[in-house]
């Protein structure tokens, strides 16, 4: 059995930090990071609704397929991050096709708490590190053609963006 066949069978545990597209981390306190060179970004995963999606944390993020918005779970339910006031979203292309969520699919990244195990496709279990997202100048400009769902940081305007499949919206803190 292939490392990839075991990869989609079901939990992958893997203790420590991870670089994507890159050598290795900045410092130590990243769990996952991601190459700035490539001009792409993180797709996030895809649900039917935030509502079949069960046993979910405070800082969870997914794409909605039932509204087509990107939405990240707060104490007070799940906040959209794809605001934009002409209502434009979509799925202009489906990357995704089979729209069912899978419970038993996750990658653990760090050493796990010792709380209840948190459901996620990708979770990050280390208590003192923290996940860079890719990092694009102007990804509005500059990726070509983003997938909905799609999450990056924006070094240009230091915010956070994300794609809901038609139109980028724009985070600061």
């Amino acid at each position: 059995m292939t490392t990839a066949a075991v990869l989609f069978m079901g939990t992958l545990l893997i203790s420590g930090q991870v670089a994507i597209g890159k050598g290795s981390v900045s410092n130590s306190s990243v769990s996952l990071e991601f190459a700035e060179t490539q001009n792409r970004g993180m797709i996030l995963p895809w649900v039917t609704s935030v509502g079949a999606v069960t046993g979910v944390v405070d800082g969870s993020f997914v794409y909605d397929l039932s509204d087509h918005k990107v939405k990240v779970k707060y104490a007070a339910g799940w906040k959209d991050l794809s605001v934009d006031l002409t209502g434009a979203t979509g799925t202009a292309v489906q990357i995704q096709n089979d729209a069912t969520e899978n419970p038993d699919a996750k990658v653990s990244i760090g050493a796990p708490t010792t709380a209840a195990p948190a459901a996620g496709i990708l979770v990050l279990e280390d208590q003192t590190k923290a996940m860079v997202l890719p990092r694009v100048a102007s990804p509005h400009l500059n990726i070509i053609d983003p997938a909905a769902g799609m999450m990056v940081y924006d070094t240009t305007a230091k915010q956070l963006a994300v794609f809901n499949g038609t139109v980028w919206s724009f985070w600061k803190p």
